[in-house]
């Protein structure tokens, strides 16, 4: 019998980024097809996609994951370099 683990973004069977990837794509695809006027089915079905995306997400890897999809981590501010303190930044500069 092997254990069950709630997939992370280390182990999840698919990358978060492509999961988002899809969600923005489902997102676009929604707002795409009510703009056009397509039928009504179609666009509930985009709609219903969309949510059940981040639901299955929830499901599959509980609400930290959930909020990692819908709100992605920051990217460090271009002027923080490489992570160095300003004491270690001094010591490089000649």
């Amino acid at each position: 019998m092997s254990s069950v683990v709630a997939p992370t973004r280390e182990t999840g069977l698919v990358p978060l980024a492509r999961t988002r990837m899809k969600l923005v794509v489902f997102a676009a695809l929604t707002v795409l097809a009510a703009a056009a006027g397509l039928p009504g089915r179609i666009v509930v079905a985009l709609a219903a996609i969309s949510l059940a995306i981040p639901l299955a997400v929830g499901i599959a890897g509980g609400g930290r994951l959930a909020r990692e999809l819908l709100l992605p981590a920051r990217r460090p501010e271009p002027d923080s370099g490489l992570g160095h303190t300003p004491e270690q930044g001094e010591r490089f500069v000649t």
